[in-house]
């Protein structure tokens, strides 16, 4: 940490910012748009997201591993956006989700299984106009930990609407990612500050592996 860093985050802290907030009683996993959109190059979203898929792959296997709950998240447009409102008129990169695109797909590394959930949305956060929030409080759950692309957006739209909905947000930095450095760091530490727990890839996986299968 550098020591403009260490002081800015010495000021926050100090101010009452960046409390942790822990894991609850139930959590899942929530990959948040983990698709080809953000890893095929010739895509206009290519985020050179590699080295956290490849996190975002050992989470899932744990989750897998552990019986902990996994839910998917995509973006799928009508042709055209006629469902994606002013959104879809803002980023014309969002034409890679119109249905039918291949860079809406998910990697094999990342694929869901058959019987495992997939939210499809139009907007950045997970939650919102999906039926995210009642599946958690169906099933019990208290937590998300949140990991996928990007942070700058559907990671944020998704951590703050899980906070304002009454789930606790755990996000993974290793496996989010985002088009440039300096904006992931930027958003990361305004996550921790305001929003969310954001933490490494190594704790997640030592919290997920002492769950009791």
């Amino acid at each position: 940490m550098t020591r403009g860093r260490r002081i800015l985050t010495e000021d926050y802290i100090s101010s009452g910012f960046g409390n942790r907030l822990g894991f609850g009683k139930k959590a899942c996993l929530l990959i948040v748009d983990a698709v080809m959109a953000y890893l095929d190059q010739w895509s206009p979203l290519y985020a050179k997201v590699e080295r956290e898929l490849a996190a975002i792959g050992r989470l899932l296997q744990v989750a897998r591993d552990q019986d902990i709950a996994r839910i998917f998240t995509n973006v799928r447009y009508h042709p055209g956006g006629k469902d994606g409102g002013l959104f879809y008129k803002k980023i014309k990169a969002l034409k890679s989700f119109d249905a039918g695109n291949p860079l809406a797909n998910f990697p094999d590394s990342v694929k869901p299984w058959a019987d495992e959930l997939v939210v499809t949305k139009q907007y950045a956060s997970a939650f919102f106009g999906t039926s995210l929030t009642s599946t958690l409080n169906a099933s019990g759950y208290d937590t998300v930990i949140i990991c996928g692309f990007t942070t700058s957006g559907c990671i944020r739209a998704t951590a703050l609407d899980a906070l304002q909905n009454g789930f606790i947000p755990v996000v993974i930095k290793d496996a989010c990612g985002d088009r440039n450095e300096q904006i992931q760091e930027a958003n990361l530490f305004d996550l921790q500050a305001k929003y969310a727990d954001v933490i490494s890839e190594a704790d997640a996986l030592k919290w997920m592996e002492n769950i009791p299968v």
